[in-house]
């Protein structure tokens, strides 16, 4: 674990490659984690499968490079920190949509 920008990380890459989309929801329901993926099938598993979650955050970007990510996932945080919990919001460089 490591701590960015004042929150605990998980970084999935770097600690638990090969992890599959269900483990890693399930990782994050269970030590009350939120999700920010770049990977719309968490979409699917939340809505199709009705899967627990305790927040899903989905980069939608055109500009996906590390700065980029870092970038909006900072402005989030400034601005929606409190609302992502239990939500799934998908961002994108025009806005924050939160379900």
């Amino acid at each position: 674990m490591a701590y960015i920008l004042g929150y605990e990380v998980f970084s999935v890459y770097d600690e638990a490659p090969g992890l599959t989309d269900e483990e890693i929801l399930d990782k994050a329901y269970k030590e009350d984690f939120i999700v920010i993926t770049c990977d719309k099938d968490f979409g699917e598993l939340v809505y199709k499968h009705q899967l627990p979650h305790k927040g899903i955050v989905l980069l939608r970007l055109k500009d996906e490079t590390l700065t980029s990510k870092i970038a909006v996932l900072g402005q989030l945080l400034s601005q929606y920190a409190a609302q992502l919990p239990e939500k799934f919001t998908v961002v994108t460089e025009m806005g924050v949509r939160i379900i």
